[in-house]
């Protein structure tokens, strides 16, 4: 749990991998406990956040200026939603996170990691927690899937964003990103097998919650998504 004892959650992978499916019904269980839960998503989560997702997913700019809006909208998100929500005590489920950022801006555009490094430590820095806190789920699920197979998942999707429309080389770029935060932070990192049939990506979910304590094992049971 977090330092304001709440849990944070966040989940991750490229697009087509199916993971808010599986929000959703993570949500539903933990309700079914009694707790509250709160369900955002990034970029976005916040009326001035919902904006600047719009630019960043539409509009043509240049490496930096797309990182300084995307942690320009993590930033309203930490101070308006997941902090307060975090400091009441409830479970926020956040559909991709800071990890988002080092893959798709740092592995599929090949933006400077090191820049990437110094937003993340500065942005999402909360002094009122102490003077090296900075915001960080406590657990993150990467949905791990194939690009080829997840180009295919999309092909039948909305009109794409800017992202969406990339190639398979991009997501291949993207995964790789993923994978190098899974290496650098092993603790909070669990790799599900995306490609597996629904039932079975809910049972790797539900069973890392269960083993953590924060689901009961009959909850978990009936509570996945439709």
């Amino acid at each position: 749990m977090t330092a304001r004892g709440g849990i944070f959650i966040s989940f991750e992978g490229i697009d087509g991998a199916g993971k808010s499916t599986h929000i959703e019904g993570l949500a539903n269980a933990f309700r079914a406990q009694g707790r509250v839960v709160t369900l955002t998503r990034e970029p976005g989560g916040t009326p001035l956040a919902e904006k600047l997702r719009t630019l960043v997913l539409n509009d043509a700019m240049d490496g930096m200026t797309e990182a300084l809006l995307v942690f320009a909208a993590r930033r309203d998100h930490l101070k308006q939603v997941i902090g307060p929500a975090l400091a009441r005590g409830e479970v926020v489920l956040c559909d991709r996170f800071t990890d988002s950022t080092f893959a798709y801006q740092g592995g599929g555009q090949g933006f400077d990691a090191g820049v990437l490094s110094f937003l993340e430590q500065t942005v999402q820095k909360d002094q009122g927690l102490g003077p090296d806190y900075v915001h960080q789920p406590d657990l993150t699920f990467w949905f791990d899937l194939a690009p080829e197979v997840a180009a295919q998942r999309l092909s039948t999707a909305r009109a794409p964003d800017k992202f969406e429309a990339q190639d398979t080389a991009f997501f291949t770029r993207v995964a790789a990103g993923y994978a190098q935060r899974a290496a650098q932070f092993p603790q909070r990192f669990v790799r599900v097998d995306a490609a597996l049939e629904r039932h079975k990506v809910w049972q790797q979910i539900t069973s890392v919650m269960v083993r953590r304590g924060w689901l009961a094992i009959m909850v978990a049971s009936q509570s996945g998504p439709a």
